[in-house]
């Protein structure tokens, strides 16, 4: 009995070993196959791509990141788009015939409106947060996020159109730095969105003018433990992510090569905003918007509210210029090539 179970389970055994065999040489089999498949397959690639540049007549290698001008050659997955890209001409530095245009002056009024809006919602929210016994019975310190996130957004998406949505004397020193507008057209943009500011917390202080005052008014002060070193620091480095996703979002060179990438340029930089005010809040209130900070100081009119406010003209200032030659020198540099 006990020679007989020894026997089958020497059967089974070897029956197993021999279909375990089988199994992994066809494995193998299929995989040296697979690979080779897949070498061949990448060579046909590689000869199929170089007869398309040889067709196109391209006198250099098409290289993943590599600039040339003009820019005829699509990269990535811009590569399923034929649309071209062509740099728009720099904005001369006086441009009197706008003067004379309706869209001029049109634009400029978008700005104040805009501008006088998004100080009115923002105080506002401020105001309510600094009323409330703590953090916790109210919106905190990301509702004050949420409500400059959301404005921006809101409102560069109503008046992009328009004026370009700046709201910011920073976004248009950065802008007009890199050559996009006008010093007319940049210096009317900053008075604007100073007056609708200014108009902004003038109605906030309207409505509640005891209570405004006894709150802060929403003014920009360095908090205390910090140095006002600490203070421009965190506004030069703010502006400068905001005024480069107002670069990023709006650059007519990556629109036209991710043009079938639905994108809506005004979330970027609202959520921009909204990411460096959770950071800057508990060091400066943040400013990133010297128009914001002029009109709050102006309506509240406290010395300790002008003992700062240096900070929040000079570091969004730094960082708007520090942005624009990013994106002009590094992000936008033509690279020198040798043409054989």
């Amino acid at each position: 009995m006990l020679l007989s179970i020894l026997s089958w389970s020497l059967f089974y055994f070897c029956h197993f070993f021999a279909l375990s065999s089988n199994y992994k040489s066809n494995y193998f089999t299929c995989q040296n196959s697979s690979h080779t498949t897949n070498r061949e397959e990448n060579k046909n690639q590689s000869y199929s791509f170089s007869i398309i540049s040889k067709m196109e007549g391209k006198e250099e290698d098409v290289r993943v990141g590599a600039n040339k001008f003009p820019e005829r050659q699509p990269i990535g997955t811009s590569a399923q788009s034929d649309k071209d890209y062509n740099e728009p001409p720099p904005a001369p530095l006086f441009e009197p015939g706008e003067l004379s245009s309706w869209s001029f002056w049109r634009a400029g009024i978008a700005e104040f409106i805009a501008t006088f809006l998004f100080l009115y919602i923002t105080v506002l929210t401020v105001m309510g947060v600094k009323r409330s016994p703590n953090m916790c019975a109210s919106v905190g310190i990301q509702g004050i996020a949420w409500a400059f996130g959301g404005m921006i957004f809101a409102l560069v998406y109503c008046t992009a159109g328009i004026s370009g949505g700046h709201i910011n004397p920073a976004v248009t020193f950065g802008l007009f730095l890199a050559r996009k507008l006008s010093l007319t057209r940049a210096l009317y943009y900053i008075v604007m969105q100073c007056l609708g500011a200014i108009c902004g917390a003038g109605v906030v202080k309207g409505f509640q003018p005891n209570q405004y005052q006894a709150l802060g008014g929403g003014a920009n002060t360095v908090a205390p433990g910090y140095t006002k070193g600490s203070g421009l620091g965190a506004e030069i480095i703010g502006t400068f992510v905001l005024v480069y996703t107002v670069f990023s979002a709006t650059d007519a060179k990556r629109n036209a090569r991710d043009s079938h990438v639905p994108i809506l340029a005004p979330l970027p930089i609202g959520f921009a905003v909204f990411l460096v005010h959770l950071a800057t809040i508990p060091i400066t209130g943040t400013g990133i918007n010297p128009a914001r900070s002029l009109g709050a100081a102006i309506i509240y009119n406290k010395d300790h509210s002008w003992d700062d406010h240096w900070v929040f003209w000079v570091g969004p200032f730094i960082g708007a210029a520090l942005a624009a030659l990013y994106h002009v020198i590094v992000i936008r540099a033509i690279p020198f090539k040798s043409r054989n």
